[in-house]
Parts: structure tokens; sequence; C-alpha cells
């Protein structure tokens, strides 16, 4: 359908999983990507391989989405080469699990630092071009959890809640300016953290989901690709859980 035909996203964190979804989703429907990375590695590689095989225009920019300086170094690069951002997709994310009682403050800061603080400097990056533009879709990535809790996971909790309340802040102050926040809420989504789970923890997780399934990343990514598209045009301050009604 070409839903994002002149368009350009840039997606943090796009190695593999959620993020690599979201960036062939993207592509498959005509927009031009940019995706980061805190390293170059095979796995980086690939995934720039696979989105130039949609024939769009594809760079990688090797970025600590976490530091500001990266994030304000990585948006001016992407709008010398691109020239426009009209889609930014905050993916980032790191997990730090323990109890509280247990959690050093290295495991509480790194992981406040890569999933929120990041959301705060890519934001802020491309609120200017954005405005200039007269228009832009931010998305930002929490989690069911966010909402929910977590034993052995206030850290993550927490980061994930404050990107909702970010994500309602930003779309008040910047709604009149046409730049829509959205973010999005999954919740036990196949991946390679998942494989790891035990096969009861996998299924004591899926017992608790209406659907009786595990999402897959294009679950994530379909609803990324709705919040990013004109689709949603009236859609702003929201999180949509995907999550297969584990949390209603």
């Amino acid at each position: 359908m070409d839903l994002l035909k002149n368009k350009t996203a840039l997606i943090t964190g796009a190695s593999r999983g959620i993020g690599k979804a979201i960036a062939l989703v993207f592509a498959n429907e005509g927009a031009d990507i940019a995706i980061t990375n805190i390293a170059d590695d095979a796995e980086f590689r690939d995934t720039l391989k696979d989105i130039e095989k949609t024939g769009v225009k594809v760079k990688g920019y090797l970025s600590n989405a976490a530091v500001y300086e990266d994030s304000q170094k990585t948006v001016s690069e992407v709008l010398k080469d691109f020239s426009r951002i009209d889609i930014l997709v905050n993916n980032a994310g790191i997990t730090r699990d323990n109890l509280l009682m247990r959690m050093t403050e290295e495991q509480w800061d790194s992981v406040l630092t890569v999933n929120l603080k990041s959301v705060y400097n890519l934001t802020k990056a491309v609120i200017m071009p954005m405005i200039k533009q007269n228009g832009g879709s931010i998305i930002n990535m929490s989690s069911v959890v966010g909402v929910s809790g977590n034993a052995g996971q206030t850290n993550y909790s927490a980061s994930k809640a404050g990107i909702i309340g970010f994500t309602k802040s930003i779309a008040k102050e910047l709604g009149s300016r046409n730049i829509r926040c959205n973010s999005i809420a999954p919740g036990f989504i196949i991946s390679e953290m998942t494989d790891k789970l035990s096969e009861s923890v996998k299924n004591d997780w899926i017992n608790k989901i209406p659907l009786k399934r595990g999402g897959k990343p294009e679950d994530v990514a379909n609803t990324a690709l709705f919040l990013a598209s004109e689709l949603s045009s009236y859609i702003n301050g929201q999180t949509i859980h995907v999550c297969g009604g584990m949390l209603t």
C-alpha cells in the first residue's frame, strides 16, 4: 500500500527483534530508513542488508541513544543524509532484572538511562526539525509492565511507566504543531530473550493470555505502522497494548 511513501523513519536499537521488525515493515510500506545500534556487529550489518532488499534508501548509524551528544549528532547526520525525519521510533532498551533488595545502583541507573533518558534525548533532538516540517509522528516503546508492574523489574517497570507519562506530556506540548506522540506497550513477545526462558515459565505466561499465544515482533511492528501513518492521524497521547488481552 505504500502507507509511508516519501517518509523517513529513524528507529533506535533496530538491529534485531522488535526494532528490526519495525524497520522492515516500514520499508515495505515505502519509508526510507535510518537505524541506530551501539555496535557495528553482524546483526546490525545483516539488518541493513535485509532492509536494502526492499529497495528503499537505508543507512545505519553507530550511536548510543542513552548519550545526549550522540543523539544530537545522529539526528544531525540523518537530516544531512535524508533531509527530513518524519517518524521517530524510540525502541532502544535493556533489562537488568533483580529484586529491589538485591538490585544494585548500577542496575537501576543503567536501565533508567538507556530506557528513559534515551527517549528524552532523541525526542528533544527531533522537535525542531519536525516543527519546521509542520508534522511528525513519535512512537515510544513502553511495556505492559509499565502499567501493571512486575516483581523483579522495578527498574524496568519504572522506566516504561515513565515513557507513558513522557508520551502524554509531549502529545500535549507538540499537538498544536501537528506532531503526534504515542506509545506501544508490548506484552509477551516471542524473541531471543523469551527463548531463554524455561518451558514452564513460558507456559505460565501464555496461560495468562486470553489469545493463548505469545506475540510476534511483527505484531508490534504493525501497530507502529498504524501509528506512523495517516491511518492514525487523530490519535495522540495514547498507549496501545499489544498483549493478546493479557492486560485489559
